[in-house]
């Protein structure tokens, strides 16, 4: 198998539906209380990318993606248009978004994570998919315009030079979900003007 750095159409992937999944485990005693146990430390997302095709074309453009992907076999990007930013949906991504690091003056490279806080509780998120041209990087609140560069297929920023010791590090960017198709069948119906809809259109994260 093989990830393809190739992103599902965006007119297609606008109006589809989805989000995070987690997986807990739930065993109610006898006096009614509950036992819960978190069986995934981190979230995966699952899409359903059938509610964005709106044309015969839309229709075609997926079937020639996944006879592409060869099915279930090869992973992709995917925008979620609900979370595709370090920032708010409103908002433009700034160096200052996201902390991805402090400096030792050893290291040199950090990965770009996405922080998702409510009140006390917070969950990280590794980003391995940032988009090519959106990557903004700060050393203690000042942008940094140059001396690193990011790998847009594993996330990893790269300094010229270690940050000094006790630098802050942070981050802004856009970014794309890794997936890959959930189904090796793809169930497509043709009305009487020719139409074409598919029932459902299964999109999983890959988590590596």
């Amino acid at each position: 198998m093989a990830f393809h750095e190739v992103r599902f159409p965006d007119d297609i992937s606008r109006n589809a539906r989805g989000g995070p999944e987690r997986r807990t485990q739930i065993v109610e005693l006898a006096s009614g209380d509950e036992e819960r146990n978190a069986s995934w430390a981190n979230s995966r997302r699952r899409y359903d990318a059938a509610y964005g095709i709106r044309r015969a074309d839309d229709l075609a453009a997926v079937v020639a993606f996944f006879e592409a992907r060869n099915g279930r076999l090869h992973g992709f990007r995917w925008k979620d248009w609900a979370d595709f930013k370090s920032c708010l949906p409103s908002q433009t991504p700034a160096a200052t978004d996201q902390t991805i690091g402090a400096g030792d003056g050893t290291t040199t490279a950090f990965q770009l994570v996405k922080s998702y806080v409510s009140g006390a509780q917070a969950w990280t998120r590794t980003i391995t998919k940032p988009v090519a041209g959106t990557v903004r990087i700060a050393i203690d609140g000042v942008d940094q315009a140059s001396g690193w560069s990011e790998d847009t297929t594993t996330g990893v920023v790269s300094f010229n030079t270690a940050p000094a010791n006790g630098a802050a590090i942070t981050a802004g960017f856009e970014f794309d979900v890794p997936v890959r198709f959930d189904t090796d069948t793809l169930d497509v119906t043709l009305d009487i003007e020719r139409l074409g809809s598919i029932t459902s259109i299964p999109l999983i994260e890959v988590r590596r």
